[in-house]
């Protein structure tokens, strides 16, 4: 380990942030995704709760893994 953080340091290479994500910026990341999807039109009224909740799932797995 030791030996991978001197790695990091010789090519500048940050370590990861350590501290948890909040639940409010898992929801933010998911609010401004799921604007994207609204913009390009591939979301609508009648699939937004199933897709809301597949990206909120997805982000929260993704940063709390």
């Amino acid at each position: 380990m030791a030996a991978a953080k001197q790695k990091n340091k010789e090519e500048n290479i940050p370590e990861p942030a350590s501290r948890p994500v909040s639940d409010e910026a898992i929801l933010k990341v998911t609010k401004e995704v799921v604007v994207k999807f609204i913009e390009v039109g591939r979301l609508t009224p009648a699939n937004f709760d199933e897709t809301f909740q597949n990206i909120y799932k997805t982000v929260h797995n993704a940063v709390r893994s």
